[in-house]
C-alpha cells in the first residue's frame, strides 16, 4: 500500500504543471488524499471489514469531495486534479 501512496504522490510532481513545492502536494491535493484513504478503505475491503471500510469511504468522500467505492481496485501513479464531484 505504502509503494502506491508513493507512486501517487511522485505523478502529482510530474504531471501537475502548476505545482510548486512537495509540501503543497501533501496538504492542497485533494485527490491525493481521496486516494490515500482509499487505500486505506480498500484493504479493510478485502480483509472482509467491508462496514467499516464503507464507513472509511463516506468519510473520505465527506472531506475530498472524491468518491470511491472501498471496492474499486486502483493502480499506482495515479493523479486525481480538480476531483470535487468525481465518482469511482
Amino acid at each position: 500500500m505504502l509503494e502506491n501512496v508513493k507512486a501517487d504522490f511522485q505523478a502529482i510532481l510530474e504531471k501537475d504543471p502548476a505545482i510548486r513545492s512537495k509540501i503543497e502536494a501533501l496538504l492542497c491535493y485533494p485527490g491525493f488524499h481521496a486516494l490515500t484513504i482509499h487505500r486505506a478503505s480498500h484493504y479493510l475491503w478485502r480483509q472482509k471489514m467491508k462496514l467499516f471500510a464503507r464507513i472509511v469511504s463516506q468519510i473520505s468522500r465527506f472531506l475530498t469531495g472524491v468518491e470511491i467505492h472501498p471496492g474499486a481496485m486502483i493502480g499506482k501513479g495515479v493523479f486525481i486534479d480538480h476531483g470535487m464531484g468525481i465518482v469511482i
